[in-house]
């Protein structure tokens, strides 16, 4: 199996611009390709996961990455998927998120040996010439068929701006720019880029002739990375700092049964053959795939001595077994009782970052969805001493997935 054919195998591609070219390209190690990061953020996080595992792929079977950071294009904001204007982004803070993005692409891909390049958008695109942009990129777009791209369609409701329309004119010319540059003859996004890539293939064309060889490749990396990117508290990220390594196996030791298994074939790298013997298992015996998929994704963003730790800790969790140190602990001390001799059930909760408000905290615990130490905890005055943070401490789990323990 072709390096293609096992993407494919995997779940990962959704529609292609010539197959039969990008399949030859791909399974001689021949493609030099690029995914874009817009760095709005000063982490990745899991819904980026997905293009990080495909561009280790693609490069341990001999293709060349370029991550392409958008330190240009996020002086405009991709209106793609959203029914407002993003918050405009001083350079300062474009500057500081393109730093953070560059160290934690750099676990994935391997940039010795001129293997992959890095490079930011922000070399080209803030130092154009507008009136040089009209004549020469401007002829080649449509109005007309701009207005028609899904990217655009809900901003269109409320009010696209003039800024946010040259976004597809922004990215299509950095594909342009990366052929140019450096040979990039292939391009990888999501569902909600469709339009944007296939302006720019476009473009290469029109500007070059033909018979450029520049190709598109529309993975499913929208719908399901979004749908993997957030939990009800917030993003999942890839910064420890963000989203501790336990934190960060929770989120995938908690997938629903109906992705299990569509997790391991996208993200891991487990042999096919192996993740078939998974889809067998139905109900209870999924956590047995559950636990792998998170194990291996954990070595994979952090390391194994933090994925061997967050599954001592899990198993402490779900089958009574296996070591507390290892949950997300924190310790109290006197000082937390220089106030009052006792501890409120709805502090701890908001303490432990298990429920972001008292209101909240109060919410849960009258609806039955607190334990402590095992046993169910619905008055929401329940105060604990001093003493009942001895030893191992006091073990709040909020729900089905999220547990916390205070020690003294």
């Amino acid at each position: 199996m072709g390096i293609y054919e096992e993407l494919v195998a995997r779940g990962l591609i959704a529609q292609v611009t010539d197959e039969e070219q990008i399949k030859e390209l791909v399974n001689t190690g021949k493609a030099t390709f690029y995914i874009g990061f817009d760095p709005t953020a000063d982490s990745l996080h899991v819904g980026h996961f997905m293009a990080l595992c495909l561009m280790k792929r693609l490069q341990m079977a001999g293709n060349k990455p370029i991550a392409l950071i958008g330190g240009g294009t996020a002086m405009i904001g991709d209106p793609s998927g959203r029914s407002d204007m993003r918050k405009m982004m001083t350079t300062e803070t474009i500057r500081h998120n393109v730093e953070c993005f560059k160290k934690q692409i750099s676990k994935f891909i391997t940039f010795e040996d001129d293997k992959a390049l890095l490079a930011d958008n922000a070399d080209w695109l803030l130092d154009l010439n507008y009136m040089e942009v009209l004549r020469d990129i401007g002829p080649h777009f449509s109005v007309n068929r701009m207005l028609a791209a899904e990217c655009y369609k809900q901003r269109m409701e409320k009010g696209l701006t003039f800024l946010e329309f040259n976004y597809m004119i922004m990215q299509s010319f950095d594909f342009y720019s990366l052929y140019k540059r450096y040979g990039c003859n292939l391009q990888f996004g999501g569902d909600d880029q469709w339009s944007n890539m296939l302006a720019g293939t476009e473009l290469i064309r029109r500007k070059l002739g033909k018979d450029a060889h520049a190709m598109t490749i529309k993975l499913l990396l929208n719908s399901e990375g979004k749908k993997m990117g957030k939990t009800q508290s917030g993003a999942v990220w890839l910064d420890r700092e963000k989203t501790t390594p336990y934190e960060f196996f929770q989120y995938w030791r908690n997938v629903d049964d109906a992705d299990v298994i569509k997790c391991m074939k996208m993200l891991t790298f487990l042999p096919l053959e192996e993740i078939a013997k998974y889809e067998t298992l139905e109900g209870s015996e999924l956590n047995k795939a559950k636990e792998v998929l998170a194990y291996e994704l954990t070595a994979l963003v952090h390391s194994k001595e933090d994925a061997d730790k967050a599954l001592e800790a899990s198993k402490a969790l779900f089958s009574g077994q296996g070591d507390l140190e290892n949950m997300p602990t924190t310790t109290i001390t006197d000082a937390d009782f220089a106030e009052h001799s006792t501890l409120d059930i709805l502090s701890l909760l908001t303490k432990s970052g298990l429920t972001p408000s008292r209101s909240e905290a109060r919410r849960a615990v009258e609806q039955g969805g607190v334990t402590v130490n095992g046993e169910k905890e619905t008055n929401a005055k329940a105060e604990y001493a001093k003493e009942a943070f001895a030893g191992d401490g006091i073990v709040i789990k909020k729900g089905k997935k999220s547990f916390h323990r205070f020690i003294l």
